[in-house]
């Protein structure tokens, strides 16, 4: 069976913001299948946004088990993720599921596995997928040494990426918390 790869995902807290950036590329073995795949979306009714990486019926079944805790834990960010992630971990359907979740409010971001971690960067960059690497390391220096937005700096982290990364496309759909951050971000948020 080819395996299926693709997607850069990535998530920068700056000044009271919180952007999450994904490209929409998915590629099966050498060939782009698709470049315009949606992998971040709004929770809640807006004041998280979450994106994934790795196998997107995993992904779907696991933000599905993540937007349920939240709704439980009234938007609490932290222990939906830590109830989300105990569940992966020992439910026997869920523990095989390949996927990794980022998830943002206007506070702060965490990063999601099925090994049971709920990771809160130290910096506040996080980023998974095929050029997260890249992306997580071009988002650093952009916050470090620029006064563009977090959504700006999210937007660019992923164009950087997909120059290096041949399974990102480089293009990337935004979107950012509180949701007024979107617009503020100078028309560069995608729906």
């Amino acid at each position: 069976m080819t395996r299926m790869h693709g997607t850069t995902i990535v998530a920068v807290h700056k000044d009271g913001v919180s952007a999450l950036a994904g490209d929409g590329q998915v590629t099966l073995g050498d060939q782009i299948v698709k470049r315009g795949a949606v992998k971040v979306r709004r929770l809640d009714r807006g004041p998280v946004v979450a994106g994934f990486a790795g196998a997107v019926s995993d992904a779907f079944t696991l933000m599905e088990k993540f937007e349920g805790y939240l709704a439980g834990a009234k938007g609490d960010l932290m222990r939906a993720a830590v109830d989300t992630v105990k569940e992966w971990r020992t439910d026997r359907a869920l523990r095989n599921l390949e996927a990794m979740l980022l998830v943002a409010d206007a506070e702060r971001i965490l990063s999601l596995s099925g090994a049971g971690d709920v990771v809160a960067p130290d910096v506040p960059v996080a980023a998974v997928g095929s050029g997260g690497a890249y992306a997580q390391a071009a988002a650093r220096a952009l916050l470090e040494h620029t006064d563009l937005s977090a959504a700006q700096i999210a937007r660019e982290a992923i164009r950087i990426a997909g120059d290096i990364d041949v399974y990102t496309s480089g293009s990337a759909t935004v979107l950012a918390v509180p949701t007024d951050a979107d617009a503020a971000a100078d028309g560069e948020a995608d729906a």
